[in-house]
């Protein structure tokens, strides 16, 4: 089952975006990457346009990742199709297009994959929420998706209007009480940053029958802190091995696995 935790004996690898490093983040590529290196889920970013399709990108423009320039809610889905989404990360993705939430979550039914689905749109939540359920009608596609999002009130009312669904609130800080902060959410888990992710918080949301995801540093950062004595993979192996995180994410999926297979092997 895709939301299997270390509490049972195993450890999602997760794509941040995708195989975000390799390939043009959050597209058809960065999905197929993830799990050619061993993704076992993957987190991706949505947004709604015009005419109330949920598409798969990180920022609220086109301009960053397209070839394309202005706000993703002033375009129809057929206006985003004809944007490029992998020419501005290499040539070799020339071509590669803004895919919509239905067809990766097609893609990862192909490829086993969970998806955890970070909602971007912050002006139109209610016509999103309604998109979100005709998406997630089949209870087989919502099985596969995990929302998540900064916005845990918002999380809250997906979950009151989807009941199928899973959820997670993203935090960037340390609480005083972390299994208060995803109750009262109704959160099944937390996606905390590796730098402010702590062992006893994990316990204390494993006991409450909560998940965790730690997100990681990319390879080059882990890299130099090693060089300067703040290695911070033995840590990681240690809390591995004790069950305390259920997905690791990182933008280098391979990166990540051959950390998950080393400390679980």
């Amino acid at each position: 089952m895709y939301w299997n935790y270390a509490i049972n004996g195993f450890v999602h690898v997760c794509g941040h975006r995708g195989h975000s490093l390799g390939t043009p983040e959050n597209t058809i590529a960065a999905l197929r990457a993830n799990a050619a290196h061993g993704g076992t889920t993957a987190e991706i970013d949505t947004v709604l346009t015009a005419d109330d399709q949920i598409v798969v990108i990180h920022d609220l423009s086109v301009d960053r990742t397209t070839n394309g320039t202005g706000a993703v809610r002033d375009m129809t889905l057929a206006e985003v199709r004809t944007l490029d989404a992998g020419a501005w990360f290499h040539t070799g993705f020339t071509g590669e297009r803004v895919p919509t939430l239905t067809e990766t979550i097609a893609l990862a039914h192909e490829f086993d994959l969970g998806l955890e689905v970070e909602v971007k749109e912050v002006r139109e939540i209610a016509r999103y929420t309604r998109a979100l359920a005709k998406v997630l009608a089949d209870p087989d596609d919502a099985a596969r998706v995990m929302m998540i999002g900064f916005d845990h009130v918002m999380l809250k009312g997906l979950k009151a209007a989807i009941p199928l669904i899973k959820t997670g609130g993203i935090i960037h800080a340390r609480h005083g009480d972390p299994v208060h902060v995803a109750q009262s959410a109704n959160l099944d888990e937390l996606c905390i940053d590796l730098a402010v992710w702590h062992p006893d918080d994990a316990r204390a949301l494993h006991a409450a029958g909560i998940a965790n995801r730690c997100h990681v540093y990319n390879p080059d950062k882990i890299a130099r802190l090693a060089a300067v004595g703040l290695d911070p993979r033995p840590a990681l192996r240690e809390w591995l091995r004790a069950g305390l995180i259920d997905t690791l994410s990182g933008d280098d999926v391979a990166w990540v696995k051959a950390l998950v297979d080393e400390a679980m092997a």
